[in-house]
């Protein structure tokens, strides 16, 4: 079984473009999903990216044309000036890893936190946000609330910021397969044709 390791974060509109596709892909080709919140700070760090407000206009301008493009192709609805952005994704993200410790799928949680942001208006660095979307997807709040609390779950985000680094993403989402990074939701046709072809992973040398 091919093995896809998935980097994101919870509040980057890119990652919420992709998830569905992602998700989509990886059904259909029977390949497994790492999901691997990170700190996106430590990724742009060593890549040379910068967050939003550091950025050119020019820059910001064709960011908002990329997302109506990306919105317009997937067909999902997004609101590109959200109310609650930008939320600290941190407990999101260790909500994320504690459903994985405790070996719940999270990729409802995950659908649920992306649109939450991009699509409704709402605050996903909320505790009692997150709360409604676990009991919505019949987890046990409180448990995996406390439990996302955990040093070990924070640790857990640490080092996969690290593997990030290491795969040579340069943002989010990246998806690693076979040691391949895609970098970007409108890289997952290319995993897909990778995945149907069986073709030997491309190197960078």
């Amino acid at each position: 079984m091919s093995t896809i390791d998935y980097y994101f974060t919870s509040v980057s509109p890119f990652v919420y473009l992709g998830h569905k596709a992602i998700s989509e892909v990886a059904r259909k080709h029977g390949a497994a999903i790492h999901y691997k919140p990170v700190g996106l700070a430590g990724v742009w760090e060593v890549s040379g990216s910068v967050p939003l407000g550091q950025r050119s206009p020019t820059r910001q301008r064709y960011r908002l044309l990329e997302l109506q493009r990306a919105a317009f192709r997937r067909q999902l609805p997004i609101n590109l000036h959200p109310k609650f952005f930008p939320a600290d994704p941190t407990l999101a993200d260790h909500v994320v890893v504690a459903l994985l410790k405790m070996q719940a799928d999270p990729e409802g949680f995950m659908a649920r936190v992306f649109s939450g942001v991009w699509a409704k208006e709402e605050n996903v660095a909320d505790a009692a946000t997150l709360a409604g979307y676990l009991e919505a997807e019949g987890q046990d709040a409180a448990k995996v609330l406390a439990a996302a609390e955990s040093d070990e779950v924070a640790e857990t985000r640490r080092r996969n910021t690290a593997d990030a680094v290491a795969a040579d993403a340069i943002g989010v989402p990246a998806y690693v397969l076979g040691g391949e990074v895609f970098w970007g939701q409108d890289r997952i046709e290319d995993l897909a044709l990778a995945l149907e072809t069986g073709r030997a992973p491309f190197k960078p040398e």
